[in-house]
């Protein structure tokens, strides 16, 4: 079969550079960095919107669930539907819908109106993002400047999470829980116009084969499932019969969705995009990595604010040295060697500098210094994470057809998403067996202040997940060392090529001179 099949008119198709594709990048990383803060902006705000809205205990994880599972479950349909509808149109929807979902979100006047914004916000957040990170992939072009415009797209992809942190600590002390989501409202409206002004898709980069149905149905659902299986796990246990069912369940829907996909001549998921060695890499590196920082987000969360006292605002602020790692090895370290080295000797000693800065907060103790532990722990964290998120995020597009530019966009932001959801539910569950288990036996040693043991039991919790997220990033070092081979991506056409499944080849050739 031609490689042009499904293509819109492929004959148009032309690696000219867009001449407005950096004011394009502007908008692209604001509706980037409006999606990753969401997922940790709301978090903060979580105890005052429970309290208003009378949201019950059992209740409140359903405001970060409902999202997480829209989010993750409908991505692979998103990232089809930003190839069949086109990326452009996709992204400014998905924005304006994202938009309508806050506004209905802030104006919540009880638990089922904001579940329901929640739902919502992830299902267009699933329409964006791979939209966002395809149009990247189809715009930018040139090897040099591709590098540049990864490495700031990877730097908010990172660092999106402690920005929400900082605005939610904002926001809830000094205005409303209900600004956490109406702070998205101008975010989108700004990028939706910006993106309609500005970008222009290249042509010829659609597939308009027919919707693969039944991929859409066993994709969502087994996501969905395992999604949602992870995060029962965190408040049920792993041993609870729905959440074994889940994981069961997931199995055996993805295992078919995989059969399906092999079968079907025009698959929601070509398995060429996945069976590449080089991009089940990056998925497979990318969401260990995710797991180990989903979970240092919330030890470190808690550690500063219940065992140091600091408030939601100082919190924000104590994780600013990680965001300016992750600019910095971002855009000075990944941009500036990416076009120069291997994509396997960024990310292997970035994920390794990473898992160097978690094994120093397993020396956290109820009274260690920030700025003997924390803060150099942070900065490491930073710079490594940025200095393997840029290649990463670069290497799982490359060499994709243009057609398949957003499934493989969404397999980046599935890998994160599942990657979040098991860090939380893996982790919390690791620091809560070891908190008990502390509590315990110190208890039978005849320990006498119960306040201090509570802190004391928190912190060795924390120390004793963290030992894990050390073993999980080291993992994900040798998993991009190991399994990611090609070589330093020179040339000046890395992207839709419409080389397809093969387009690794020419990335391994040498380029004689830059």
């Amino acid at each position: 079969m031609s490689k042009t099949v499904g293509l819109d008119k492929p004959d148009q198709f032309s690696l000219t550079p867009d001449p407005s594709r950096w004011k394009a990048l502007a908008f692209i990383a604001l509706a980037q960095l409006m999606v990753v803060l969401d997922a940790t902006i709301v978090n903060i705000a979580l105890p005052s919107a429970q309290h208003a809205l009378d949201i019950s205990d059992a209740n409140k994880q359903w405001v970060i669930t409902a999202y997480a599972l829209a989010f993750g479950g409908l991505l692979l349909f998103g990232g089809r539907i930003a190839d069949l509808w086109g990326r452009k149109r996709t992204f400014v929807v998905g924005l304006l819908g994202f938009a309508a979902a806050s506004a209905l979100g802030g104006a919540a006047t009880g638990e089922a109106m904001l579940l329901g914004s929640r739902a919502l916000q992830g299902a267009f957040g699933a329409l964006l993002a791979p939209a966002a990170l395809s149009l990247l992939a189809v715009m930018f072009t040139d090897a040099k400047e591709r590098a540049k415009a990864f490495g700031i797209y990877g730097a908010i992809a990172g660092g999106g999470g402690a920005v929400g942190l900082i605005l939610g600590g904002f926001l809830t002390e000094y205005l409303n829980w209900r600004w956490t989501f109406f702070v998205n409202i101008p975010f989108a409206i700004v990028a939706a116009v910006g993106a309609y002004l500005v970008i222009r898709e290249p042509a010829g980069t659609r597939n308009r084969s027919p919707l693969d149905v039944p991929g859409v149905i066993l994709s969502t659902t087994g996501l969905v499932a395992l999604v949602y299986g992870f995060t029962r796990a965190e408040s049920a246990g792993w041993s609870d019969a729905l959440t074994i069912s889940m994981f069961i369940a997931s199995a055996v829907l993805l295992a078919t969705f995989v059969a399906v996909e092999a079968k079907v001549r025009h698959p929601l998921l070509p398995l060429r995009v996945i069976t590449n060695r080089n991009r089940g890499g990056v998925y497979l590196s990318l969401g260990l990595a995710i797991i180990a920082m989903f979970g240092l987000f919330l030890f470190l969360t808690y550690y500063l604010q219940v065992v140091q006292g600091f408030s939601p605002v100082k919190t924000g602020f104590a994780f600013l040295p990680m965001i300016a790692g992750m600019i910095t090895g971002s855009t000075q370290i990944g941009a500036r060697l990416m076009t120069r080295v291997p994509p396997r000797l960024l990310m292997g000693p970035g994920f390794l500098t990473a898992a160097v800065g978690m094994l120093l907060l397993t020396q956290l103790d109820i009274d260690t210094s920030y700025a003997g532990v924390i803060l150099p722990a942070q900065i490491l964290l930073g710079l490594g994470m940025g200095t393997a998120f840029m290649p990463a995020m670069s290497l799982a597009t490359i060499g994709v057809e243009p057609r398949d530019a957003g499934v493989a966009s969404a397999m980046v932001n599935t890998s994160q998403q599942v990657g979040g959801a098991i860090g939380t539910a893996l982790l919390n569950t690791i620091a809560a067996s070891a908190t008990t288990a502390y509590v315990t036996g110190h208890l039978a040693l005849g320990a006498t202040n119960p306040e201090l043991l509570k802190l004391q039991a928190m912190v060795h919790g924390f120390t004793a997940a963290i030992w894990w997220a050390v073993g999980i990033l080291a993992a994900a070092a040798v998993i991009a060392v190991t399994l990611i081979n090609t070589g330093r991506p020179g040339g000046s056409s890395l992207s839709g090529s419409g080389a397809g499944e093969d387009a690794e080849d020419e990335v391994r050739i040498p380029v004689v001179a830059h």
